[in-house]
């Protein structure tokens, strides 16, 4: 059963390219990680809703590896300024329990 971790972030008007930008050159680091499967980067089309950054894995422990990596600590050595972002969001981790495709 696969896993999904949603990463919701109020990104300040004004850092949005940042954000993306610093999400668009890390993006190759993650895939090399034991059971990732996929991420997807989300961003909101309404000016109070957060980006959502989505990841899936193959399950909880593969996601909690990622997590003591030294890949995650590198990824997040160097985070956006404090005014970048706003209180709220957090993360979120659920079970995929039904999933369709085309």
């Amino acid at each position: 059963m696969s896993f999904v971790v949603n990463n919701r972030i109020f990104v300040n008007p004004g850092f949005e390219d940042e954000f993306e930008t610093r999400f668009k050159a890390r993006a190759g680091q993650i895939d090399s990680q034991p059971g990732f499967v996929a991420m997807r980067v989300l961003r909101p089309l309404g000016n109070k809703a957060p980006y959502v950054v989505e990841t899936e894995w193959e399950s909880q422990a593969a996601f909690r590896g990622w997590v003591n990596s030294d890949d995650f600590k590198q990824a997040h050595a160097d985070p956006l300024p404090a005014e970048a972002t706003r209180e709220g969001g957090g993360i979120e981790q659920f079970e995929i329990v039904i999933s369709a495709g085309g």
